[in-house]
């Protein structure tokens, strides 16, 4: 199995504890998260398992989108529901107020990550500093805000919420962005809920929960539900005849007569063996300098992603680990 699992991370487990139950529910070693959710959060959590495990890094640079709930008046030292009360204060705002606060971080700004948080300080993780009552200085990281959509107001009750849905960039912590809606309120705010709905091109309506990966298991469908690594790119695809493939299997770039284009090898095996140099050169194609493509041996194996260079393909970033369909 190699390919990307969609997992609905539920509340109470971490990202690392869905991997490590997934190791046991799928019997592999190879399984890795695509990005870091709270274990009270909940929802879309992309597992790259087998050869895919190289994407994670790729995935957790997509943008991603929240539902959130936003409880105005109380500041906490976590920044959400669960933590220590740290301020209470009163709330005298109206739907304008909201609106025009939360809106006005739509684009680019300067995020303070908070204290707990898995990020690093002189080797500690933040959140480890913290429990101990230590709190140092964070530098700003820049986020981008794509949009924030207000869904529903309760203002006139005892708690005071406000449900938004935001899309983000990577590395945008919702509970900060709700803390800092709060300061620009002038009240206070924390996150009462977190639900990610949208990693990249996987939304929540297709997740899959933990106990829902073991039924497929046993009713040995699960392949069916795991998206192969190819399928992630959205770029033409590229097949090498055969006499190139000890290129692509040593991780070479190779020059662009090499390649057949997929509407040339519709015809299917054979014609991409008999694919020959005449042909390639009197039908040559233009390709766009620095393009990506799909990269494929002659028996479809997908090697990985190369971009063209003054004539070559080069590599960017290889799937291929030494395993291959036979021909």
């Amino acid at each position: 199995m190699d390919g990307i699992i969609n997992v609905y991370k539920e509340p109470g487990f971490t990202s690392h504890d869905v991997v490590a139950k997934l190791r046991g529910i799928l019997h592999m070693k190879k399984i890795g998260h695509t990005g870091t959710l709270d274990p009270d959060a909940q929802g879309v959590l992309p597992v790259c398992v087998g050869r895919a495990t190289k994407l994670c890094g790729m995935i957790t640079d997509w943008g991603k989108t929240y539902e959130a709930v936003m409880l105005l008046g109380r500041k906490t030292d976590t920044q959400d529901i669960s933590g220590n009360i740290v301020e209470q204060r009163r709330v005298s705002v109206d739907e304008r107020m909201v609106l025009e606060a939360a809106t006005s971080f739509v684009g680019g700004y300067e995020q303070i990550p908070p204290m707990y948080s898995a990020l690093k300080h002189n080797g500690k993780k933040l959140y480890e500093l913290a429990r101990q009552g230590i709190e140092v200085e964070r530098a700003p990281r820049r986020v981008n805000i794509d949009f924030i959509r207000i869904n529903e107001m309760n203002l006139e009750d005892e708690e005071k919420t406000v449900t938004f849905t935001v899309s983000c960039s990577k590395g945008t912590y919702i509970r900060t962005l709700i803390n800092d809606i709060g300061e620009k309120l002038g009240c206070g705010a924390c996150m009462v809920k977190l639900i990610r709905t949208r990693v990249g091109q996987f939304v929540i309506d297709e997740s899959l929960t933990l106990n829902q990966i073991s039924a497929l298991v046993l009713k040995g469908t699960v392949e069916d539900y795991i998206i192969s690594a190819d399928e992630l790119f959205d770029y033409p695809k590229l097949v090498v005849r055969e006499e190139y493939n000890k290129l692509l299997y040593n991780g070479n770039r190779f020059a662009a007569d090499a390649v057949c284009e997929e509407s040339e090898i519709s015809q299917g095996q054979d014609y991409i063996q008999d694919c020959g140099h005449s042909y390639i050169q009197e039908n040559a194609r233009e390709y766009e300098q620095g393009q990506q493509y799909r990269i494929y041996d002659a028996i479809g194996n997908f090697i990985g992603i190369y971009a063209y260079r003054e004539s070559y393909f080069v590599p960017v970033k290889i799937f291929y680990s030494g395993e291959r369909d036979e021909m």
